[in-house]
């Protein structure tokens, strides 16, 4: 949870603004949200420069305050930037610096990053940013370690997202710290977005994902999901959905970016996540409902996803009120919990 009982989130603003990006940090910052409790964040806007502040759209903002506004910020946003290669008023930059000294949170949504690089926060650190700019943080800044498939990298004090749709995932991401998985998955709903998205930076497809396939493969995928403690081998997925191994390689791929395989690992361990998050049950019941078998395995596979062993996940994520009370599986899952499935049946 946060340190303070209502933290306050500082949004920075400037000329040139990009408002996407703005506007995905006030989506989930800045709305009221009842729901949440009387705890939930405050959200104002800075301006890191005096003059107009306008923005992508013709826009103009009226923000709360200036600079002052770090001195008191939780969690201070910068919504991307003018330009990788536009310079950073100095004044800004000391502001950052200074907030981070005592202690505030930094987060940069995709061209955001370069502007964290140029106060020299992110020397010897992991960062992400935009894939179309990531070589040239990289080159420009051969201190920071680049990851440029990451949709977001968390460095504890120090956060970056990859293009501007990535950083809601990354604010879901600071929610869900702060706040818990049911927080979370509540602000996800509300965005109509997934509250954690598989894989990476999905820029990178040259042509538009399809968000579902033809008919008989989205029952196919529906009904995996359904149904993961069973084997499922890719012949049996072409079986199911009456198409040729071939075409169903090719279709999965179209659907969803990724081989058949690799979509059905990401559906387990994305339903292991919900389990360690929402439930106490044992990690070896866990892989053996999500159809990974031993726990052995399920860790191997979990961790090498998360960074994070399923233990050490749980513990920085779990919801509120999980030591006390577990959530109760219905007849359908706990019948599927005693099915052993020693092979995932992974192509």
């Amino acid at each position: 949870m946060p340190k303070n009982s209502n933290p306050l989130v500082v949004i920075a603003a400037y000329d040139q603004l990009c408002t996407f990006e703005f506007g995905c940090a006030f989506e989930v910052f800045g709305l009221s949200r009842p729901e949440m409790g009387p705890g939930w964040y405050r959200c104002m806007t800075a301006a890191i420069e005096p003059g107009h502040i306008r923005a992508a759209g013709g826009l103009t903002v009226n923000s709360d305050g200036g600079l002052e506004l770090f001195d008191q910020a939780d969690t201070i946003v910068i919504p991307g930037w003018r330009a990788p290669d536009a310079a950073v008023p100095g004044p800004f930059l000391n502001a950052l610096r200074k907030a981070h000294a005592r202690g505030a949170r930094l987060v940069s949504i995709c061209g955001g990053a370069f502007v964290l690089a140029q106060t020299g926060l992110l020397s010897g650190r992991r960062a992400t940013t935009h894939w179309h700019h990531a070589r040239r943080l990289a080159a420009g800044y051969p201190e920071i370690d680049v990851e440029p498939h990451s949709l977001y990298v968390d460095e504890g004090d120090i956060l970056t997202s990859a293009g501007s749709a990535a950083g809601l995932d990354l604010c879901i991401h600071i929610v869900r710290k702060d706040f818990g998985a049911k927080a979370a998955n509540s602000v996800a709903r509300r965005l109509v977005v997934a509250a954690h998205r598989e894989g990476g930076q999905t820029q990178f497809i040259e042509r538009p994902v399809a968000a579902r396939g033809p008919t008989r493969l989205s029952a196919l995928l529906d009904t995996i999901r359904g149904s993961l403690v069973q084997q499922w081998s890719v012949e049996r997925m072409a079986e199911e959905a009456c198409m040729s191994v071939r075409s169903l390689h090719r279709h999965i791929r179209e659907a969803t970016g990724t081989p058949p395989g690799e979509w059905l690992l990401n559906e387990r361990l994305a339903r292991a996540r919900e389990l360690l998050e929402e439930t106490s049950l044992p990690v070896s019941v866990v892989a053996t409902h999500i159809g990974l078998g031993s726990a052995t395995n399920f860790r191997h596979h979990f961790r090498a996803s998360a960074g994070l062993s399923p233990a050490a996940y749980r513990s920085r994520f779990r919801s509120a009120g999980i030591e006390q009370k577990s959530r109760t599986l219905d007849e359908n899952e706990f019948e599927g919990c005693l099915v052993a499935v020693a092979n995932p049946g992974f192509d």
